[in-house]
Parts: C-alpha cells; structure tokens; sequence
C-alpha cells in the first residue's frame, strides 16, 4: 500500500473522470437520510454522511433478482444473465467494507455464488473516513479499521483527503483522473491526529472479549425469552444488516401457466415461516429462539468457522427495530443477567 494527497476541491474532478469509465454509485441524500445510489452529479455525494439507510451489499446481491428462466412445454430451462457492469462503490466507510469482506467467505469460498462473484468482481471499492454516530459500535469488533478489500481510501484532513491506495488499478485511476501529490511530514502527522481523535469518538464499549464462553453459559438464559417478548418478527434488522445473507428462492409462474422465472430475494430468520417446513412442523415456531438463534449465528457460528463474527457494528440494525433490540444491548443484558 502507498500513499498520496488529494484536495478537497479536487474531489469533483475524481468522481467526474470515475464516472467516463464506469457506473458510480455512492452516498446521497435522500428524504433527510442517505442511501446509495447511482450518482449524475458529482455535486450530488455526500461524504459527511452518517449512515446509509441500506448497506452496499444491494449492489452485489440485490433484494431481488431473476436467476433462471424456464418454459414448461417443452421443459426449457435458461439462466438468466449476470448483470454485472463496471461500477465504482464510492465513498464506504469502513465497517461496510469489512462487512464486505465477512460477505466474500460465504459466497466466494467453498461454494461459489457466481452472481456475487461477477459483481464482486467487476466494482471498485473507494472507502472514506468517518466520524462514529451515537449507534456506532464497530469499534466492540474491530472493524473501525480496515487495510484491504478497498481500491482508494480517503481519509479526510480538512481541506485534503489522505488516499490510501491499495491496489494498482487503483492507483492508476487516482493519477489518471484527478491531480494529486506526494505525502508530507504535515500529512502524516494530521492524518495521524485525525486517526486518534476518531478512536476517542466512540459512546459505544462493550467487552466482548469472552463473548464465545458467555454465549454457551447463557443459552437456555431467561434474558433470550425477554428479547423474544419485545421482538415484533419484523426483519428490519435482517433487510438492513450488511452481513445477513439469508435468502429465500421462488418460482413464478406467468399469468398464461406456461413460462415462469425463479427469483432469489432476501429472507429473515426473524420471519414465522423462515424455519416451517412439511407437514407443519417449525423449528423456530417462538420469536424469543428466532432472536437468539441470530445472535448465535452472528457471533457464534460464524466464529467458528471464520474467526470473525459476521456483525461490523455500523448501528443500521439499532436504528431501525421498532423495539430498540441492538446487539450491544444484547451483549450487556447476558453480561449483567437483565434487560434495561
């Protein structure tokens, strides 16, 4: 990895000569709060964003999406094709991209989405520097930080960005469409002081060193039915965590009952039926084992396969239950034997 200087005032220029080569897609504003969409103007991005309402992990595996298509008269079966363009996801801040990264070790490991991989693939990753909200908690798993998985990362001094440039292609992007300079001692130092300052930002700190233990102490708790009581099985912590992956496949028959497609769309392990099988059978037929069985998946089960739990902290799931369930509040309800 090396290192370079962009003016702020030069960042226009970036996203300009980023746009001739590829589809952009970054922060917005949109009703007040922020997503990620597809920018026309340069002046439209919002790097001083708190948080997106949706994480990027749309634009590689998207809510909904037609995997094949088929014919029933004469049992014709087609995939449908990847679409995959060129495209730059500007603007993630770190906890996205590591969020990311957990996403890669399920679809792009032992079995191989090739929906994913072609979108993986074919985007551009620039991250940005931020500044923690009041429901940030990445800094409990370590994911305030991030050193790969990105092209360009801008760390924002004030009136200039410190890039970060970890691949080639992204160096050669950054030298190709906006102007830039070497790093300085002044530099190091402001983007060492930057660093500091946004550690110390952070309201949120839990101690999850001993999480694994505590989760096997705490299975059959009291607490997981308390959590169970509130949780309204709405799955708006599912639609927005950047790290579920859950999804469910359908075939749709046309209204003439002879062609169809199969459709992938997200799914939540919140959901009634998300467990129902056969003959009426549900394995997670009560909403307190749905909630603890997400919680044990996150920072669980996916532990012990990838050494990593599968949760970044970005605080998407915080804001948006209607029940204010949060995993920090899970977290210290099992450490300290109850619900506040």
């Amino acid at each position: 990895m090396f290192f370079r200087v962009v003016d702020k005032e030069r960042l226009p220029d970036l996203i300009a000569g980023l746009s001739s080569e590829f589809e952009v897609v970054g922060p917005v504003e949109k009703g007040g709060r922020f997503v990620f969409a597809p920018v026309t103007d340069p002046a439209e991005v919002r790097l001083d964003y708190d948080t997106t309402l949706l994480p990027p992990k749309k634009w590689f595996m998207p809510p909904e999406e037609t995997i094949m298509r088929f014919r029933r008269a004469d049992e014709e079966v087609v995939d449908d094709e990847v679409f995959a363009p060129p495209r730059v996801l500007f603007g993630l801040h770190p906890c996205d991209i590591n969020a990311l990264l957990l996403m890669d070790n399920v679809f792009t490991q032992d079995y191989v989405d090739p929906y994913y991989k072609a979108r993986r693939d074919n985007t551009l990753i620039v991250g940005v520097s931020c500044i923690p909200s009041e429901t940030c908690f990445c800094n409990i798993w370590d994911t305030d930080e991030v050193h790969w998985g990105f092209d360009i990362f801008l760390t924002d001094l004030g009136d200039r960005y410190f890039a970060s440039l970890r691949t080639v292609k992204g160096a050669e992007i950054l030298d190709r469409h906006v102007e830039n300079r070497s790093v300085t001692d002044e530099d190091t130092l402001e983007f060492q002081r930057v660093v500091h300052v946004f550690k110390e930002a952070f309201s949120n700190t839990v101690d999850t060193t001993q999480l694994p233990v505590l989760l096997d102490a705490k299975f059959d708790s009291p607490i997981w039915d308390q959590f169970g009581e509130a949780c309204l099985s709405c799955g708006a912590c599912s639609m927005v965590c950047p790290t579920c992956y859950c999804f469910d496949v359908t075939d749709r028959l046309e209204p003439d009952q002879k062609t169809g497609t199969r459709v992938r769309t997200w799914d939540s392990c919140q959901f009634k039926q998300f467990a129902a099988v056969a003959h009426g059978q549900n394995f997670r037929d009560d909403r307190a084992s749905r909630v603890k069985y997400r919680y044990y998946h996150k920072q669980w089960g996916y532990l012990s396969k990838f050494e990593r739990v599968l949760c970044v902290g970005c605080g998407r799931c915080a804001r948006a239950c209607p029940a204010d369930i949060s995993p920090v509040k899970v977290v210290e309800a099992l450490q300290t034997g109850g619900v506040r």
